[in-house]
This record gives C-alpha cells, structure tokens and sequence, in this order.
C-alpha cells in the first residue's frame, strides 16, 4: 500500500466526477483547505471521514486506501 494511495484516489474521483475541491467539501460538510490538504497529503483523515468520502463517491475503503483496485462496494 502506497502511502499516499488516499490522497491519489482522492483527486482522482474528484476529477472524474468534475468536482472542485470546493463543491466536494460543500457535498461531505468538509472546508475546501481540508480537502486540498488530504489530496496534497498534508493532513490525514478519519475513519469516520473516509466512510463519508467512500459513501460519497460510492466506492470501498479498501479501493480509497490502496489495498484494491476495485472500486466497486460489497
């Protein structure tokens, strides 16, 4: 697992989805900096905001955190 895997994952449903750091945060009751900070990996992230981010995006927290490469929640 990368150390960074959250934080790539992160932006890259960002992007695909056509979100802006801003209207993410909006979306998960999250700052606009929190966001910019957790895909720069100056700042780690909850549990708690993980599942939020996962539900969000409708994706597991295996697949946020690297551990698969399926996106896909069972």
């Amino acid at each position: 697992m990368n150390d960074n895997s959250f934080a790539v994952r992160l932006k890259g449903l960002r992007k695909a989805n056509n979100l802006s750091q801003k209207s993410l945060g909006a979306a998960i009751n999250l700052s606009m900096q929190t966001i910019n900070d957790i895909e720069k990996g100056r700042s780690n992230t909850t549990l708690d905001r993980a599942i939020v981010i996962a539900d969000f995006f409708d994706v597991s927290i295996d697949y946020l955190v690297g551990r698969s490469d399926d996106p896909k929640r069972y």
